[in-house]
């Protein structure tokens, strides 16, 4: 975390700590999938904690839509700076020969990249149907027995309706657990009804938390609750 203190961006310490220690168990010659990059902050972590003969690819068009929290479009002029202090920030944690940087669209990406990821971490477009997008697609390709990781699950409610969608009845990805909002997914899930509806309940219990993220940004909004932006 002290290597990403000056990196901007949105990562708790738990976070970064789930986030590398995913990372670590990535196997040897494995494949490290990152969608959303912004200005590096997570792609540092991954890199650092990766062995060195892990792939990472970093997904992230810098194209100035859905940078952040109420930043869904309008911000073309700070693409190309996004991109360079992404950049800057890689060269200067020393982990910039280590990332092949994909500057596309997630979903073009997929023809682009090769191989099937042991980690997939996805931080995209929390809209709807984005975030759906990237955890059926992306998700399809991940390897049998790897994770997933979504950031801002059970608060944003873009991704939180795409799990619910795609992931609260699905039979492949069995939840782990979280660090506040980044969920941990892995690609093991067995048995039959049973195990699917446990999965199930594990991940519906996290609703009232998402309820009251969600009330919070509403009033937080409205300026009647004191609190930073994004909550």
């Amino acid at each position: 975390m002290e290597a990403v203190a000056e990196v901007e961006g949105w990562m708790s310490p738990g976070q970064g700590a789930t986030l590398y220690d995913a990372a670590t168990r990535c196997p040897p010659d494995g494949l490290i999938v990152e969608i959303g990059s912004f200005r590096g902050r997570s792609t540092i972590v991954l890199a650092t904690a990766a062995a060195p003969s892990v792939r990472i690819v970093a997904i992230d068009p810098h194209a100035g839509n859905d940078r952040g929290p109420q930043e869904i479009e309008g911000f073309e002029v700070d693409a190309a700076d996004d991109h360079a202090v992404f950049t800057a920030n890689l060269e200067r944690a020393g982990v910039a020969a280590r990332v092949e940087h994909v500057r596309a669209f997630s979903d073009a990406a997929l023809d682009t990249v090769e191989g099937r990821p042991d980690l997939l971490y996805i931080d995209g477009a929390h809209r709807y149907g984005p975030a759906l997008a990237d955890i059926r697609a992306w998700g399809d390709r991940v390897a049998d027995g790897g994770t997933m990781l979504i950031h801002d699950s059970f608060s944003s409610i873009g991704v939180t309706f795409a799990i619910l969608r795609a992931l609260v009845p699905g039979g492949r990805f069995r939840y782990v657990g979280r660090s506040r909002s980044m969920t941990i997914y892995r690609a093991d899930l067995g048995g039959g009804l049973g195990a699917r509806s446990t999965n199930a309940a594990r991940q519906l219990a996290q609703l009232p938390w998402f309820v009251k993220n969600v009330t919070l940004k509403v009033l937080i909004s409205a300026k009647l609750v004191r609190r930073e932006w994004p909550y």
